[in-house]
């Protein structure tokens, strides 16, 4: 049963900030620097996310090396991006980056800084030189944004889980949670950011915590919002055993030896194979356009023929003879993980990070009006391939943008006359293991090697699981946030396979089996819009 109620606000505030990774912290930083009332919510702990993911070390984060610079970091991103990119986007992102990265040391934050920067290890992936590369150190970060935050009179909001923004005459008035006491809440607001991160959560196997679940992108494109480059996700390998979920250092892949369940090579019959482990070496997602991808295909169809993935283990060369990026990673891998180089590891395919989602402008704005977005959930200044360490920069760079332009939007709008809402309340029947039914879906026909014949039985799938929903009469408020997410998982999943669908080539991340080339003619954005049904076309059409 679905069951209209009554909600009254519970608070009100100026910007509403959704999701509390570093673009999310950033925009709450900022909008409050403009004297606004800022909320910051999270689906978990304030300071989450793939900003603060616990799979690796810390947040790599490049920018252009200086002024002069400037103009080969954007050749470089359209170049690496297969020209689906967003001009504009991109030279507002580059030339925002190196003063953001002043930001972050003049609020205190301590940036790691390479000691041998001129090893070739320190190049970005996919880049072609060395950029201002700088690490974040989580630590360090948590605690000045704390103090900021706090000084700011930022509210926050963690363990609250945001199913639905409200509009009135086409403009946000306000967001709909369930909170940490699985109660209900309408917070009334000026304006949105949604800040929300990834997709990762529509993935059987994700480099990701549980909370990147793809929901702020859904309830974007419900709200009215434009998605565009959904179809390309950054893959990366990382460990099944032990310590799931760590990601795998790829600068070490020219230092491995690979077996399959039964002992075998698992890179056995693959041509050249020195000079492509040499290649892959040189970045950590999967891309089609190079040579070294059979590399990727190799353990990913073994990953799905053995659940136990590829063995790995270190030869010699790399245990006398260690550049100081790998160094960084073993040191951190038994700091925290007890591991060392010696141990065995298992290794297969994982989720990383979407390189598409909401399309906004140089302003962080939607195209509804009072919604931002900002980070790893937006689009258009990253295209089929992304150079390493610039998902960070993006977080910071549109997530200051983000809540300037909140702040001002919230600033210029007349008080909203909106007291009380009326909202529909529904549980679905074991949500939780339809989402799982969801994600393996996706992780089986929406990885690394796509076809006609996968999507088609992916979107079959994943209509008849929404075709069959049992709605409860009885509602357990502690479920109910499932039932909304499950609906937006569906909603992503349904556009993410029709935009795959639509692309039939190959492109950067972006493989099909049955296109395993390249189309100049596609050489768009795929654009996926909703209003009851979903519509997917190419920029321009």
């Amino acid at each position: 049963m679905k069951y209209k109620v009554k909600l009254r606000k519970s608070t009100d505030c100026d910007v509403f900030v959704i999701g509390a990774g570093i673009a999310g912290v950033m925009s709450a930083i900022q909008a409050s620097n403009k004297g606004c009332k800022v909320i910051l919510s999270s689906s978990v702990n304030i300071f989450s996310g793939s900003s603060f993911y616990p799979g690796t070390w810390g947040l790599g984060l490049i920018g252009p090396t200086d002024k002069n610079d400037e103009d080969d970091l954007i050749k470089t991103i359209i170049e690496v991006g297969c020209n689906v990119v967003e001009r504009n986007l991109v030279k507002t992102f580059v030339k925002n980056i190196n003063p953001c990265i002043k930001e972050l040391k003049d609020m205190g934050i301590k940036l790691k800084q390479a000691d041998n920067e001129g090893e070739k290890e320190f190049i970005p992936c996919f880049d072609h030189k060395k950029r201002n590369w700088n690490g974040i150190l989580f630590s360090s970060a948590k605690e000045v944004f704390g103090k900021k935050l706090k000084a700011n009179k930022v509210i926050k909001y963690p363990f609250s889980e945001v199913i639905d923004i409200v509009k009135q005459n086409g403009n946000v008035v306000g967001g709909v949670l369930v909170n940490k006491l699985n109660k209900l809440e309408f917070i009334k607001c000026k304006s949105i950011v949604i800040a929300s991160g990834g997709i990762g959560g529509l993935f059987k196997h994700r480099l990701n915590t549980n909370d990147i679940t793809g929901q702020g992108q859904a309830l974007a494109l419900k709200s009215g919002c434009t998605l565009n480059n959904i179809e390309f996700m950054q893959m990366m390998p990382g460990y099944i055993k032990p310590c799931y979920k760590t990601i795998f250092n790829e600068k070490t892949f020219k230092y491995i030896e690979a077996k399959d369940g039964e002992g075998v090579d698992v890179f056995k019959g693959i041509y050249n194979l020195k000079e492509k482990l040499d290649m892959r070496s040189t970045y950590g997602p999967f891309t089609s356009r190079l040579i070294s991808r059979d590399i990727d295909y190799s353990i990913f169809k073994e990953f799905l023929r053995n659940k136990n993935g590829v063995t790995i283990k270190y030869n010699e060369e790399l245990k006398y003879n260690m550049p100081e990026f790998i160094r960084l990673y073993f040191n951190w891998l038994e700091e925290n993980k007890h591991l060392t180089i010696d141990d065995e590891i298992n290794v297969g395919m994982f989720f990383h990070a979407a390189n598409g989602g909401i399309s906004i402008n140089e302003k962080a704005e939607t195209k509804i009006k009072g919604l931002f977005a900002a980070g790893e959930c937006t689009g258009g200044m990253h295209g089929a391939d992304r150079i390493g360490g610039l998902s960070t920069a993006n977080g910071l760079v549109f997530g200051k943008i983000s809540g300037e332009s909140a702040a001002e939007y919230a600033k210029a709008k007349k008080d909203i006359c909106v007291e009380e809402i009326e909202f529909e309340i529904y549980e679905i029947d074991k949500a939780n293991k339809l989402i799982e039914e969801v994600q393996d879906i996706m992780f089986k026909n929406a990885m690394i090697e796509k076809n006609q014949m996968g999507v088609d039985e992916a979107l079959l799938k994943i209509n008849n699981i929404s075709k069959n929903f049992i709605y409860k009469e009885d509602i357990n408020m502690k479920n109910i946030k499932y039932s909304y997410r499950l609906e937006s998982n569906i909603l992503l999943a349904k556009s993410i396979l029709k935009a795959i669908d639509l692309r039939k080539e190959s492109r950067g991340s972006h493989y099909r089996s049955d296109y395993p080339t390249i189309n100049e003619k596609m050489d768009r954005r795929i654009n996926v819009e909703f209003d009851n049904d979903i519509k997917v076309y190419f920029q321009g059409e």
